[in-house]
């Protein structure tokens, strides 16, 4: 614990109408002059950097590029892999796990140890490793690189230690599973196919072993050619070579019959009693034409063949279309019998797979349902039905529904949010979903201890907004709104909307919620800002729409006469309200003929509108045209439920609204603002000719020089983010003749605008991108009719404090170094029914600064952040306290005053991938770490802290990653997350009865270890593969030990596993006595029908 203490030097600024001198020791100092009663700041800071550690918590949403899926049958759980090496594993809600290979190639495919805990992935870098699933946070145990050869397919068969490797040139490799070794056993292309036959037959497509015997592998080539392979005797059962290149195979479960999937479109069967020709050749979607030959169709890339006790087997295959179908969907085609059912999918298939009710390829399968793996979502079709019904998916998967533009995050709401709105968001839910339990339900989670309310906000590129419970680690939407429903439906081609962003005219930039008030502001990228109530009954309304002009130029010099025409230039007078701001739609009279002028971008819906339970749109501000430009686009914004009142600000100016009142306050150029105390000698310029292109989603504001940011775009990121051009500041005392002065950030609160001021008034906090701090205080009537009636008066600018760079936070403590919070409204339902005996009326809470204050004396520190530094200011005085210089060669992208462990401090993230956190009032370092060395545009502009040492940020268009900087979280995290593995026994083989088993080529008598050994195959090529132990190795296991398996759970299962050997070996130890029994009864009746004869007679 350290004490701080500083005793103030007793210099002062000067009045704002002063002159400010160089901003260099952080307060500007003018005449020092001494001050009454030099106070003394004593807060106990209680922080210290063991408190902090930044660690990934969770990731939610749908896996961005996705390319490969696998099951676990017993454990019930789903894995998916990505082209950037991810992999998502998925069980029960709750259940929900992200691994990450360091090398990031794409997963090509994935194979679960079944019921081991285990999981194979195989990458484009050729390396196979195993993952280790026995504990909450999955490590790889193992890794082998292939040096010479291009891994193409894999195959593990059930309860075997051997996984089957295909590669390029077209030879199959084996591996042991436990040591990851390579076996010296190869099956080589060329003693595969024929020797008579001149072509390679192409790379590995398919491996599996006959159901009817382990010791028969089957190796399907791309190029057509199927060999069935006899691991003991190593030489080929059979050869097919078949004209069209092969994609799938899939056994019958009897294994007498496979089927394969072409490039044609067609499927073959072929029976295993004659493979010089299929047994059948169907082209499920190809129709005979008219001349007689058929329609060619596109490729069936996969096919599944299930048989089912009760009915006709499933043929179950993506693709097979005919090409003359143009614009068809994707499908996924479902052959019962003679019953086709053709699926259509919203996005391209990339992978399929049939869930069964055995593990066991050699029993009848009865398949209950079929995962489809799409390039945008997750489906589940429900195959016990008929109509195929879709499960309803419990994952949130629709994060990306329409492009994330903006995120907000919320730890420790009020406890009654999450219900209410979950209860108004149930009722759009959408219906037709199959009634029976999601399938893929493996795993176990519980609501750990440290569990809080959390509200997760989206703004999306089609003007939806999305409210999601993010409480206890997991995502779950309650809530959904549609911004764009406020306004009439753009006709296409018309209107300014078109010119302004023909894409996405609702796109949602930022988002302001109260959730004690539940009042709740849209910023969207057509230069306009929607106010919406709570309210839990339906109404009538009519949206009230205010238009403010806030365009202008450095040099215009306004005259009276030009007021009465740009009353948005005109400086209000302390006392006097200006509710002539709120402009008449009709273009002005002064503009010269075809530009447009005084028109907003898009048309508020003008009638009254019957609007659902819910948050209820009540104002709607528009930005004008002015002289053919279109507005620019809106860089900052704050709310104040207690004072009733709203401001924002962009490139040009500030203007404040008063939402009670529905009139426009305060619009003036950023310029105007600060009156005589402007601390920039400006050179004035040329008006502005070229028209600024606003369709950049993601601009945020415009500074003085442009500073490209690092960053790493795959080549298929999104065009919207290409347009993210954000410029930096890297000087603060010359201004270049092109500069416009942005508003970056504004906080209403309670405040000293003046050093004069003995007591707190309401305050607007002004930051701009030339690191100017302003201070506009207010005069607001308190009594409930007054403030309903007259008007709120805006006092001549205050305070001017300086920073480098642009300003991107406020933040304010009591002089005991506590957060003060904003004053607020509580919430009240304007449209519930009137009760005569409680009438209703605004109840504010208010949290003065001068309340917790007896002990050290009026005044409060002020936080404030920029993107180079960090200042403490002690009001009313102005005197800097603290200054810490975050960064030199990098900037801020996001600051937050938060709260963790019943302190506060300041949380950084910065453009080159740091996190940092700083004590307050102190501004000393705690944390700073290199979290992503590559910051792209998407996690700058969706990158937020929140209280409780939470952040979050997009980590890929469709995925949120959650992150905390909480050592407690850390260390708690291991009980929070869900447990992947739970011991299940394996489900028991059908009794095959023993004269199938003694005479039909028993699986069991085929001992893999005999043939792949060291002993039998010997050792293989060094240089073909490299071993690599994995990471996870012993560390892992001890992990594994403290989750809630734990050892003496090992321990039971590795005793069921033994006694279940000793069982079997006791079973085959009957049956060899069995047989012996009735080989000798056999060898005696022989021996007695032999006895007589004589040599000759035989």
């Amino acid at each position: 614990m350290k004490k701080f203490r500083k005793v103030l030097d007793g210099l002062t600024t000067s009045s704002p109408g002063g002159t400010v001198g160089s901003p260099s020791c952080g307060s500007a100092a003018g005449t020092p002059t001494a001050a009454p009663t030099p106070k003394e700041i004593d807060v106990q800071e209680t922080l210290v950097s063991e408190n902090f550690q930044l660690c990934k918590t969770v990731r939610h949403g749908f896996p961005y590029q996705p390319t490969a899926l696998a099951f676990d049958p017993v454990q019930k759980i789903l894995a998916v892999g990505s082209r950037t090496g991810g992999v998502r594993i998925l069980g029960r809600p709750g259940v929900d796990c992200f691994c990450q290979h360091e090398s990031g190639a794409a997963v090509l495919q994935l194979q679960f140890l079944i019921n081991e805990g285990a999981l194979v992935t195989a990458c484009a870098d050729d390396t196979l490793h195993l993952w280790n699933l026995r504990q909450r946070r999955p490590a790889i145990l193992h890794s082998l690189k292939f040096n010479r050869e291009r891994i193409t397919f894999c195959h593990l068969p059930f309860q075997s230690k051997w996984l089957y490797v295909g590669t390029e040139r077209g030879n199959t490799h084996i591996v042991n599973i436990e040591s990851f070794i390579l076996s010296g056993y190869v099956i080589m292309w060329n003693k595969a196919i024929e020797l008579s036959t001149k072509t390679h037959p192409g790379p590995v497509v398919h491996l599996s072993d006959s159901p009817k015997d382990e010791g028969k592998l089957l190796i399907g080539f791309e190029s057509g050619t199927i060999v069935q392979w006899d691991l003991r005797g190593k030489k080929a059962d059979f050869r097919i070579y078949y004209d069209e290149a092969i994609h799938s195979v899939s056994w019958h479960h009897e294994g007498k019959q496979f089927m394969c999937s072409h490039s044609d479109g067609s499927l073959t069967l072929w029976n295993l009693r004659n493979t010089t020709k299929p047994f059948q050749v169907t082209f499920p979607h190809g129709k005979i034409q008219k001349d007689g030959r058929k329609e060619s169709c596109k490729p069936i890339l996969k096919v599944e063949y299930k048989t089912s006790r009760n009915s006709e087997p499933f043929v179950i295959f993506s693709g097979g279309l005919s090409y003359d179908k143009a614009g068809r969907r994707p499908t996924l085609t479902i052959m019962h019998g003679k019953a086709i059912t053709v699926l259509e999918m919203d996005y391209p298939i990339v992978e399929f797979m049939a869930l069964c009710e055995t593990p066991y390829n050699n029993e009848v399968q009865e398949p209950y349902a079929v995962v489809v793996l799409l390039e945008k979502d997750l489906i589940v079709v429900d195959l016990t039905q008929s109509n195929f019904p879709v499960f309803e998916n419990p994952y949130p998967m629709d994060i990306h529904e329409s492009p994330v533009t903006c995120t907000a995050y919320f730890a420790d709401c009020p406890p009654d949010i999450i219900p209410i709105l979950y209860s108004i968001g149930a009722k759009h839910k959408k219906t037709g979903y199959s009634q029976k339990e999601w399938p893929i339900a493996g795993g176990t989670w519980t609501l750990g201890s440290h569990t809080y309310p959390e509200i997760i906000i989206t703004g999306h590129a089609d003007g939806s907004i999305k409210f999601w419970d993010a409480s206890a680690i997991t995502l779950q939407m309650l809530y959904k709104l549609k911004t764009s429903k406020v306004f009439e439906k753009p006709k296409p081609g018309e209107g300014r909307a078109a010119e302004l962003v023909e894409e996405d005219p609702f796109a949602v930039q930022m988002v302001s919620w109260c959730p004690q008030s539940r009042i709740f502001c849209v910023v969207g990228i057509s230069a306009h800002i929607i106010l919406y109530r709570f309210s839990k009954y339906d109404a009538n309304t009519q949206i009230v729409s205010l238009e403010v002009r806030l365009q202008c130029e450095q040099e215009d010099v306004i005259s009276p006469s030009e007021n009465e025409n740009n009353p948005c230039f005109s400086e209000p007078s302390p006392h006097s309200p200006q509710p002539h701001h709120q402009h008449p739609a009709s273009p002005s009279s002064g503009t010269p003929e075809g530009l447009k002028d005084s028109i907003p971008c898009l048309k508020v819906k003008d009638r009254v509108v019957r609007v659902p339970p819910g948050y209820q749109a009540e104002l709607v501000i528009q930005l004008l045209w002015v002289d053919g430009e279109p507005p620019q686009q809106i860089t900052s914004l704050d709310i104040n439920s207690a004072y009733g009142l709203l401001a924002f600000g962009n490139c040009n100016g500030l203007a404040v609204v008063d939402y009670l009142q529905k009139t426009i306050l305060l619009c003036l150029s950023t310029l105007d603002l600060y009156g005589a105390a402007d601390p920039y000698q400006r050179l004035t310029r040329s008006p502005r000719r070229n028209r600024q292109s606003t369709s950049g989603l993601t601009e945020l504001s415009d500074n003085q020089q442009s500073v490209d940011m690092e960053r790493s775009k795959s080549p298929t990121s999104e065009s919207r983010e290409n347009s993210f051009s954000r410029s930096r500041s890297s000087s603060v005392s010359s201004i270049d003749r092109d500069t416009k002065e942005a508003i970056t950030t504004l906080q209403f609160g309670e405040s000293y605008g003046r050093k004069s001021d003995a007591l707190p008034t309401p305050c607007l906090w002004v930051g701009t991108s030339l690191g100017v701090v302003l201070l506009i205080p207010m005069s607001i009537p308190t009594d409930q009719e007054e403030r309903m009636e007259e008007p709120v008066t805006i006092g001549p600018s205050g305070a001017v404090l300086m920073l480098k760079g642009s300003v991107l936070r406020f933040g304010f403590l009591d002089c005991m170094g506590a957060l003060i919070q904003s004053p607020h409204e509580v919430w009240r339902d304007l449209n519930a029914p009137e009760d005569p005996d409680r009438p209703r009326r605004r109840k504010l809470v208010n949290f003065s600064p001068s309340s917790s204050q007896d002990a050290c004396g009026e005044g409060h520190l002020a936080v404030v952040c920029s993107e180079r530094q960090a200042k403490v200011f002690l009001m009313p005085s102005q005197s800097c306290l603290f200054v810490h210089n975050i960064t030199e060669s990098s900037f801020v992208l996001r600051a937050d005053v938060v709260s963790v462990y019943n302190s506060v401090c300041l949380a950084c993230f910065c453009a080159n991938g740091h996190v940092m956190t700083l004590s307050l009032p102190s501004l000393r370092p705690l944390m700073d770490v290199n979290y992503l060395p590559l910051t792209d545009m998407r996690i700058a502009r969706t990158f937020c802290f929140t209280n409780g040492g939470q952040a979050l940020y997009l980590s890929s268009p469709t995925e949120i990653q959650r992150i905390t900087y909480s050592q407690e979280m850390c260390d708690n995290l291991q009980e929070m997350l869900g447990e992947l593995f739970t011991p299940i026994e394996t489900p028991e083989a059908q009794n095959r009865g023993f004269l199938k088993g003694f005479f039909g080529g028993n699986a069991h008598t085929f001992d893999r270890e005999e043939l792949f050994g060291e002993a039998a195959a010997g050792k293989a090529s060094r240089s073909l593969a490299q071993h690599i132990p994995g990471q996870g190795g012993m560390e892992g296991m001890k992990v594994a030990a403290s989750g809630a398996v734990g050892e003496l759970a090992r321990a039971r299962i590795a005793l069921d596993e033994r006694g279940q050997r000793l069982g079997e070996l006791e079973e085959r130890t009957a049956l060899m006595m069995t047989s012996a029994e009735t080989f000798s009864k056999h060898a005696h009746e022989l021996m007695l029908k032999c006895k007589d004869k004589k040599w000759y007679q035989f």
